[in-house]
């Protein structure tokens, strides 16, 4: 897939990332990926991330990931996670200023603390109407308050992950106010190295579920 360099604002801040639009004469649906913990090397370039955008690519979706304030040519420094939240928000409005896209809701996608964001940031933006959260750390960071989850979400963790056990996400799984999805790769782990060709095709099983498909 062909992706196009692009800048978005967030707080004033120039943020870089990459749009990625299959041709099409209908309208797509949209979707943003957000990349793992800044301060441990993460990036749009990380390997889960990528993994993320081919399953989406596959089922046609248009895709936009972004590195977050401080990271790559992004401007800033590292918020904290709060700041990232905004940064979420504003790349998923840019998104859905694009044209070709439908309006009937956009997919917050994140990987381990962009995961964490993604959850964060939804219910916050009209646009998103659902969230894959990929080893989202739950056994290592308090995890976000779902009691009142109002959109579909998708999680998905490998089950040798120590930041993810499986334990921990089951329980955070049950409390989600509305249903949703949790798939578990066998063998692998926080880091998915080896597995990304199975966290894809989990991907695409999940959101071909959906109405996103």
């Amino acid at each position: 897939m062909n992706e196009q360099t692009v800048t978005f604002k967030s707080d004033g801040l120039t943020l870089e990332g990459r749009l990625a639009a299959p041709e099409s004469d209908a309208p797509m649906h949209g979707a943003v990926v957000c990349h793992p913990h800044p301060l441990y090397g993460g990036s749009m370039d990380n390997n889960v991330v990528r993994a993320i955008l081919e399953s989406l690519w596959a089922l046609g979706f248009a895709t936009l990931r972004f590195n977050f304030r401080g990271v790559g040519r992004s401007e800033g420094k590292h918020g904290g996670g709060g700041a990232e939240i905004e940064d979420a928000i504003a790349a998923v409005r840019f998104l859905s200023e694009q044209p070709g896209l439908r309006k009937d809701g956009i997919v917050l996608a994140g990987y381990s603390f962009g995961a964490r964001v993604s959850v964060i940031a939804a219910p916050r933006l009209a646009e998103v109407a659902a969230v894959v959260a990929v080893a989202l750390p739950v056994s290592v960071m308090e995890p976000p308050d779902v009691a009142e989850w109002d959109k579909p979400l998708v999680l998905i963790a490998g089950d040798r992950d120590s930041f993810c056990k499986t334990n921990d996400l089951e329980a955070f799984h049950r409390k989600i106010a509305r249903p949703s999805t949790l798939k578990l790769i066998a063998g692998a782990d926080h880091f998915f190295a080896g597995f990304e060709a199975e966290l894809s095709g989990a991907l695409t099983s999940a959101l071909s579920d959906t109405r996103f498909a």
